[in-house]
């Protein structure tokens, strides 16, 4: 029988070669849940998994857009669930990342207001005047949960959610799916979890090797491509860091622990905003892990 497995997590717990052992063993398919890996290009600073090393198995939802174009919850659940339950009618999926509302969207029914054009246009203006960090604090004190949930250098979501603060009166979580709503009700959720400082030594060893692979390149060749014009994939983690180098603004050792300080602080607002979901099941980092979750598959 069919099956619907997410795997989810903080970056840098190990996600997609555990989907892919998962995948290779259950004959599934794997959905990317990851907001930035749907941009074309995007690969070194978004861990993407190489097409060599995904191993025959097929992979959706990468590589979609062009990092000049703009994508919401909204779009990328209509693409997800449109894949998913195509696929669901012959073999299982496997849903893999870290962007929690991606996931949400995926399971639960959304509940987003339209935009507002006049009112997003003032936050717009306010962002550019008071500048990213205080506008991540208005919505700190607006909505607490919001605020963990977006990364501070994603001014674009941090706009949309005082946007729908501003038109609905309430949080932005509140418009927020509810588990009850579920669409896929027998969907099964893992969490992967590492102890915190073997997690940040993996975050660090990880964005060194970015570095090593050729990162600044990756960003150079994407800027030529029109990455400087695109609201959101600009402030990708790394990719903003490594722009500020390139401009001027900061030096490359600096703008690399900028990237390494601004991943941990991401992996914590992940973990937080994981935990709250209580049918996620957690997996501990161990030789076992992969094999756990099989055993759980098979007997679901």
């Amino acid at each position: 029988m069919s099956q619907l497995v997410i795997i989810a997590g903080p970056t840098a717990t190990g996600k997609s070669e555990t989907a892919l052992q998962i995948a290779k063993e259950i004959g599934a398919e794997i959905v990317n849940a990851d907001s930035m890996q749907v941009y074309k290009g995007m690969d070194i600073g978004t861990a993407k998994l190489p097409i060599a090393a995904r191993e025959g198995i097929a992979h959706h939802l990468l590589d979609q857009v062009e990092v000049t174009e703009e994508v919401n919850v909204s779009w990328y659940q209509n693409a997800a669930r449109e894949i998913i339950d195509k696929l669901l009618e012959e073999k299982s999926v496997i849903v893999v990342g870290g962007t929690g509302l991606y996931i949400k969207a995926i399971l639960d029914d959304l509940n987003f207001p339209e935009t507002d054009e006049a009112v997003r246009e003032e936050l717009n203006k306010l962002a550019e005047k008071i500048g990213a960090n205080a506008l991540h604090e208005r919505l700190a004190k607006l909505d607490p949960a919001a605020a963990v949930a977006i990364p501070k250098e994603n001014v674009r979501r941090v706009v949309r959610a005082l946007e729908v603060i501003e038109i609905t009166g309430k949080p932005f979580t509140a418009n927020l799916p509810r588990e009850g709503s579920s669409k896929y009700p027998k969907a099964l959720q893992y969490g992967l979890e590492l102890d915190r400082d073997q997690l940040d030594a993996r975050i660090d060893a990880r964005v060194e090797g970015m570095w090593k692979q050729g990162f600044i390149d990756e960003v150079k060749s994407l800027i030529k491509k029109g990455l400087l014009t695109g609201k959101t994939a600009r402030q990708a983690i790394g990719y903003s860091q490594i722009i500020n180098f390139l401009e001027g603004q900061t030096s490359e050792s600096d703008a690399k622990e900028l990237t390494k300080v601004a991943t941990r602080q991401y992996a914590r607002r992940q973990e937080t905003w994981f935990k709250r979901d209580e049918r996620i099941k957690w997996m501990a980092a161990d030789s076992n892990r992969t094999n756990a979750i099989l055993s759980d598959i098979l007997k679901a």
